[in-house]
């Protein structure tokens, strides 16, 4: 009887260390990705990056944690969190991110977390759907402002192809979503025959319902609050996407800012495709290589080791004991 005990013991641990298997091959893979693109030449160029920029990279990288604890704070009421609960769960929640496939540890953490501080899950919910719908609303206007620029003036971006079939994929995706909670109820109403489904179908009615309902009142907060979460969104991520820009700038390349902007866009995108955390692999090898056409094969792989140092490995490093700690505090009130 012991042998099947121990047999069926072994899958279990095996599943328990994927994800730790995953998130070191997710850590190693841009060192790894650099040394195989720009050789020992390319860590020369890392090396003497210097520490003034690599200090401006980390100062922005702080600052989008903090303008993002805000916007939380924004979205939840301004009395619900203090900044320093917020930064907490906004930091436990990116490690969360970046440390699952796809990210998808990064919303659960977030909800969790709130549900926690006493914020009702449909609350937390309609949360989430307008942090990604205000995110989704700034790169579609930042899409469409490249795409403009390219067209009438007489900046010619490389691979325009590529953002243009970007914009019409986003601005696809926008209307499916806005048109999807639009007619929420018209949608469930279509029952399935089958009793067991039907069950379950009523109770993840009942949840979405629920989320569109706390949605719709989050959308009545005052318009000062709404711009306010708006203009702090396009903040972030100006400031979050101009460490590619200064990375390329410290190993002696050029480049334009909207560019290398319009390259994480794309890239990042891209990197949801991969099954390593944080888009490992994917986001290296889609970054290096729209950069190819404006510096050398060295400088590129330097670039992006660099950047990803900062706003990947970064996030992790600064995460990981935020999300154990209040993981722990979460397990002792359980």
């Amino acid at each position: 009887m012991s042998i099947p005990a121990l047999s069926a013991a072994k899958p279990t641990r095996r599943l328990h260390a994927l994800p730790v298997v995953l998130l070191l091959a997710a850590v190693v893979a841009p060192l790894v990705l650099v040394l195989l693109a720009g050789g020992r030449e390319a860590l020369l160029y890392a090396r003497a990056f210097p520490t003034s920029l690599l200090g401006l990279m980390v100062v922005i990288a702080a600052v989008c944690w903090n303008i993002n604890a805000l916007r939380l704070r924004l979205m939840l009421g301004i009395g619900t969190l203090n900044q320093r609960s917020a930064l907490g769960i906004e930091l436990a929640a990116k490690f969360a991110l970046c440390a699952t496939p796809g990210g998808s540890g990064g919303p659960v953490t977030l909800l969790a977390l709130l549900s926690r501080r006493g914020v009702p899950p449909a609350k937390g919910t309609a949360v989430f759907l307008i942090d990604q719908g205000c995110d989704s609303l700034f790169f579609l206007s930042m899409l469409g402002l490249a795409v403009a620029a390219s067209l009438i003036g007489e900046t010619r971006w490389p691979h325009q192809g590529l953002i243009e079939a970007a914009l019409l994929g986003l601005g696809v995706l926008i209307t499916l979503f806005v048109l999807v909670i639009l007619y929420l109820p018209r949608l469930l109403r279509l029952r399935p025959k089958a009793r067991p489904q039907a069950v379950r179908r009523r109770w993840l009615a009942r949840r979405l319902l629920r989320g569109r309902r706390a949605l719709a009142m989050t959308l009545r907060l005052p318009k000062p609050t709404l711009a306010a979460i708006l203009l702090l969104t396009a903040l972030h991520w100006m400031l979050r996407y101009s460490l590619l820009f200064i990375a390329v700038i410290g190993v002696g390349g050029q480049a334009d800012w909207l560019w290398t902007f319009l390259i994480q866009m794309l890239a990042m995108a891209a990197s949801q495709l991969s099954f390593l955390p944080g888009g490992a692999g994917a986001a290296e090898l889609g970054v290096g290589t729209l950069l190819l056409p404006l510096m050398a094969q060295e400088q590129a792989a330097a670039a992006v080791l660099v950047w990803r140092l900062v706003s990947y490995h970064l996030y992790l490093g600064v995460g990981a004991p935020v999300f154990l700690l209040l993981g722990a505090r979460w397990l002792k009130r359980v």
